[in-house]
């Protein structure tokens, strides 16, 4: 029976069918993905760019084993946000982490919502943005 195996000591090639896995799924976003004690692998495009791979965030998620959502101000995604979650072993403990390219902030129609009002009044200077009298409607 075939199967996989993560483990802290887990190397690139341990993790690189998973990080495929995961690169697929989410459309191809570049990946990233390494263990405790061993570096592992960046994927872009639906290839392994690195096989020796480590990220800052990728260590951190594993040193405080949470989920960390930043942007970086070192390494290869360096002023990209991403996220990065630790892989625990049944004790709890971080093993290793995996992190992707973050596009979700694009897509949070609340808070964009939350801010349209401020928005709205810093582009016309008042809210409602137009005025019922300087709407289209109104000029007809």
């Amino acid at each position: 029976m075939s199967g996989y195996n993560i483990c802290a000591d887990s190397d690139a090639g341990d993790l690189a069918e998973v990080a495929l896995a995961v690169h697929e799924i989410i459309n191809r976003l570049p990946v990233t993905a390494k263990s405790l004690n061993n570096p592992g692998v960046r994927i872009e495009k639906g290839v392994i760019v690195d096989n020796a791979y480590t990220g800052p965030v990728l260590e951190l998620a594993i040193r405080k084993n949470h989920l960390i959502k930043t942007i970086p101000k070192t390494g290869a995604y360096a002023n990209v946000a991403v996220v990065v979650a630790p892989i625990r072993d049944t004790d709890g403990k971080a093993i290793a982490a995996i992190g992707l390219v973050d596009i979700s902030g694009i897509f949070d129609l609340a808070i964009m919502m939350g801010h349209q009002s401020a928005i709205l009044k810093e582009v016309c200077g008042k809210d409602p943005c137009p005025l019922p009298s300087e709407a289209i409607a109104s000029k007809k």
